[in-house]
């Protein structure tokens, strides 16, 4: 079910831009998602969202983006994807993504976009375009197993897909990384996974992994979870009920190991575990003159 709205504002300033990419502010054009996966901590209270299989569109969102970048005294890095995603199914009608890009490269703004769809690829050609100042793609990927990835990400692009798109990105030169979050417990959290992510990410020139080993779990979205696993992995609830209980956070199996596993391939690879983020770049007066100091 769709349901189109107008928004008042769509920018939000996020006031620790070390905690997601660098961004200065966050906006998100759409709320809910199709892509379903069985995992998603949107679901929770906390977010306000009384279904989040119902895809709620900011049918405004390119005119409001226009008027508020205008306000902006200070250029900064703008990231959408934090919550629901901007290469969500129906993007392909609504286009409300490509736009907004759009307008950010005419504005000169630097993003950082994250997503679980090759979907990006189409507008491939503004991200070389913003890019010029800079541009950044996290694309999530838990699992390099595609059957798996069917069951719990099943509206979204096989991992496969994904795994390509960050080659292409990477080969334009745009910043490209992996969320790697969250790694399922009892179903994620193997060593052979963790390290076929890693291999992959190289293979495709990613330079940055941003992992969880664990996930979360709380009220709504604890609920949806356990009802999925007990279509999908029968058995599996009784072993998450006992191990984490009431627990928001929840560790993969012997993730203190995983932990060694992941930094020992990572830095064999050179690929970091640590966000990138937008740097001001310094023009060539401002160069010239730190060179004479």
């Amino acid at each position: 079910m769709i349901n189109e709205i107008e928004t008042k504002t769509l920018l939000s300033s996020n006031k620790n831009p070390s905690s997601w990419f660098g961004a200065n502010y966050i906006f998100n054009i759409y709320r809910g998602c199709e892509h379903h996966c069985i995992y998603c901590d949107s679901r929770s209270l906390c977010y306000r969202i009384d279904n989040f299989d119902e895809l709620i569109v900011k049918i405004n969102s390119v005119d409001i983006i226009k008027k508020e970048l205008k306000t902006k005294r200070k250029k900064g890095c703008l990231a959408t994807g934090s919550m629901s995603d901007p290469y969500t199914k129906s993007e392909k009608n609504y286009l409300l993504t490509r736009r907004c890009l759009e307008v950010i490269s005419e504005n000169n703004y630097p993003v950082h976009i994250t997503t679980k769809s090759n979907l990006i690829l189409r507008d491939i050609d503004l991200l070389e375009e913003i890019n010029k100042i800079y541009a950044s793609v996290a694309i999530t990927i838990t699992t390099t197993d595609d059957h798996l990835s069917s069951i719990i990400e099943p509206g979204a692009p096989s991992s496969s897909d994904r795994f390509k798109a960050l080659g292409v990105l990477s080969t334009l030169g745009i910043t490209t990384s992996i969320t790697m979050m969250p790694v399922l417990p009892f179903i994620e959290d193997t060593e052979a996974n963790i390290l076929d992510i890693v291999n992959k990410a190289s293979y495709y020139g990613v330079k940055h992994i941003v992992p969880w080993l664990g996930m979360s779990l709380r009220d709504r979205q604890r609920d949806y979870y356990y009802k999925s696993l007990d279509e999908n992995f029968p058995s599996l609830r009784t072993k998450y009920e006992k191990t984490f209980k009431e627990s928001y956070n929840c560790s993969a199996r012997n993730v203190s190991k995983l932990n060694n596993v992941l930094l020992e391939a990572s830095s064999r690879y050179n690929i970091s575990l640590k966000m990138p983020s937008y740097h001001h770049k310094l023009n060539s007066t401002q160069l010239n003159f730190l060179d004479k100091l």
